[in-house]
């Protein structure tokens, strides 16, 4: 990577990390974006349509095959803590999972095309509300409409060796949702608990379910419920709980058992709730796919890794954490590998995280591997 494409990249996302913006607010993120690419590029087409996500195309020809690569660019409600030249302005807000870096890396990869050229159509996807699962369901369109062959990704990952290439087959991250059970009895005097309908023993029955249902006997893959909260009733002593919900997340290796679970958390409510006069409701919210790599675009990630003489390793297995970007390898082949933070680098999504500069540099030459540009 040409040093001073570097330079630029890296004030980049230092400039990024102290404007952060949460999903769907990234106004200004997204507009410093485009600016960047206009002032510092000359062949590429920038499609901007007014839409929370962009893009930039740089065409060879028809006939040459459309590779697209993604970077999200939202931040996350955790404060900034540490001591950082470029620290977040913004209170309560920081790029936590670095996603700053992810579209910084991007844009290098754009500056480098611009200038080298290559072979294959090469599309720079700019996504909005990785973190809320909504901006690939919204950003996907741009696959049909530019006729994506494939589509590639990486992201930042602690506790693997500094700039070294992660690279997996099969699934990467497990689907995920946000499932809440909403339970409606009748209030009654709380000397007289028997003439109101309590959904307490309702919820504490589903509740005590949830083992069955996880069990690795009845699952092929691993699967996983996790309550986060329980409200039923309230402080009124005199007042029996008549109205409650049960909050969990519901996460499997695979969507089909994903799919089980909720199916059965369903059931059982339904059917204690009409023996015992109940009105259940669902709400669902944060749905993730899973994201399942094409073993064809992973292994030439680890060609290019191989070519440039890239540390690399196989990844061990799927992360319990999910991702947005299973929305595009649903409809496309596609690859999504990590990059190293450092061993001991801070955890995603903690106080003291910060996306590594070092890697930057890492990112862009296997996406210009990829490209099939020197």
């Amino acid at each position: 990577m040409e040093k001073e494409n570097l330079q630029l990249v890296t004030d980049l996302r230092h400039e990024l990390h102290t404007h952060p913006e949460l999903s769907y607010e990234e106004v200004w993120t997204r507009q410093r974006l485009i600016n960047f690419l206009k002032e510092h590029t000359n062949n590429l087409e920038i499609v901007d349509e007014g839409k929370k996500y962009f893009y930039a195309a740089y065409r060879a020809g028809e006939g040459k095959k459309n590779i697209a690569f993604r970077a999200d660019f939202d931040a996350l409600p955790i404060p900034e803590t540490i001591d950082l030249p470029w620290g977040s302005t913004i209170p309560g807000v920081a790029h936590k999972c670095g996603h700053d870096g992810h579209s910084s890396s991007l844009a290098g990869f754009a500056l480098e095309i611009d200038q080298k050229g290559a072979d294959q159509n090469i599309f720079f996807l700019f996504q909005h509300a990785e973190e809320t699962a909504q901006g690939a369901i919204e950003a996907q369109e741009i696959l049909q409409k530019e006729n994506i062959d494939e589509i590639y990704g990486f992201h930042n990952m602690p506790g693997i060796p500094l700039k070294t290439v992660s690279i997996i087959d099969g699934t990467a991250h497990f689907a995920s949702r946000g499932m809440s059970i909403e339970m409606v009895g009748t209030p009654s005097h709380a000397s007289e608990p028997e003439k109101g309908i309590n959904p307490s023993y309702a919820i504490a029955k589903i509740i005590e379910a949830i083992p069955e249902f996880t069990s690795p006997k009845d699952n092929e893959g691993l699967i996983l419920c996790t309550v986060i909260q329980i409200d039923v009733g309230s402080e009124n002593y005199g007042i029996a709980a008549h109205s409650g919900a049960l909050k969990m997340t519901i996460r499997a290796e695979m969507e089909t058992e994903l799919d089980r679970l909720q199916t059965n958390l369903e059931n059982l409510s339904r059917q204690l709730s009409e023996q015992q006069g109940i009105h259940v409701s669902f709400n669902y919210n944060d749905i993730f796919p899973e994201t399942v790599n094409t073993k064809e675009c992973s292994d030439i990630v680890r060609k290019v890794c191989h070519e440039k003489g890239l540390a690399w390793q196989e990844h061990p297995k799927a992360y319990r954490a999910s991702e947005d970007f299973g929305e595009y390898l649903k409809q496309v082949k596609g690859s999504y590998f990590y990059v190293g933070s450092g061993e001991d680098h801070p955890g995603l999504h903690t106080l003291y995280y910060d996306f590594p500069d070092e890697i930057i540099e890492t990112v862009v030459e296997v996406y210009k591997g990829i490209a099939g540009t020197k």
